[in-house]
This record gives C-alpha cells, structure tokens and sequence, in this order.
C-alpha cells in the first residue's frame, strides 16, 4: 500500500470513528435520497429515437418505442411533451392490447391502430393511474399524446396514421 492510500484510510476511518450515531444516521439517509433522486433523474430524461409520423395535415414528432422494455418504460416520470410531441408503441404482433398509466404523471390520450396505421379508437388516460385503457380490436400500434390531442385536431377513430415504424 503507497503511503498517501494508507492515509487516505487511515484519514476515512478516524473521520468514521469521530461521527456520533445520529451524523452517521444523517449521512446513510443522505446518500440514500441522493441515490433515489439520481436514479429517478435518469429514468425521467430517458429518450428513444423518434420518427415523424403525419395524420393529415398533422406533423409529430414521435418518440418510438419498439423493446418489451421501451414499451415498458413508456413516458413514465415525464413533466412535459411539447404540443406536438408523442409516443409511438409498435407491438410484435397485432393482437389485443392495453395501456396504463403507472409513474407516468401526464395526462394523455391514446390512439390504438391496426397493421395499416387506421385508428381504432381513441381512450383519455389520467396520470399516475392502473386502470386499463384497451383497443377494442387487435392492434400492432399505439400512439401517445397530451390529454386532448386528438380531439382538438379533429382526429377521430377510421383516420390513418402514416410513417409508422415498421
């Protein structure tokens, strides 16, 4: 062991020793939520590729999430997506499927689509919620949006959403 690593332990330890239990408590308690708050930071600035998809006149620009774990991850822990911003979800398969809002403290609405882009229907979610939000068909895609999206661009179940991924 060099001499300035025997001090620098020697030096940790002493401080250790010299730390009443409460500063000791203190310290573990700190680090903890900092550990907490980092991890959280990350999940929140998690971005995924994006696409842009086109609904008539309508450009957006959509984050894409294609994994079992992007899907998973979703736009949990977001504080923001701009006006024209989403998530686009593409499934393995066209098959029934379900969205909820768990961590995700936006309000959104979802549009589920078949294998051709078409909307099947259109369901508002509210934050941080378990309920299920299903297609009333087989779907291969879902689409994300700020909470009335849809609705105030006139958009509305029969539409096709084009520039999916595929």
């Amino acid at each position: 062991m060099h001499r300035t690593d025997f001090l620098s332990v020697l030096s940790t330890r002493l401080l250790i020793t010299l730390l009443t239990d409460t500063m000791k408590q203190t310290l573990i308690a700190t680090l903890f939520i900092t550990l907490l708050l980092y991890s959280g930071l990350s999940q929140a600035q998690q971005r995924f590729s994006l696409t842009t998809l086109n609904i008539g006149v309508h450009l957006i620009q959509a984050e894409v999430a294609l994994s079992e774990s992007e899907r998973a991850q979703g736009l949990m822990f977001r504080d923001q997506l701009g006006q024209n911003e989403g998530m686009v979800f593409r499934f393995t398969n066209t098959n029934q499927v379900c969205m909820w809002m768990k961590n995700t403290l936006l309000p959104l609405s979802v549009a589920f689509m078949d294998e051709e882009g078409k909307i099947i229907n259109i369901e508002d979610m509210q934050p941080q919620t378990l309920d299920a939000h299903c297609a009333k068909k087989p779907a291969r895609y879902a689409l994300e949006m700020n909470l009335g999206w849809f609705r105030k661009k006139n958009i509305r179940q029969g539409n096709v959403i084009s520039g999916l991924p595929k």
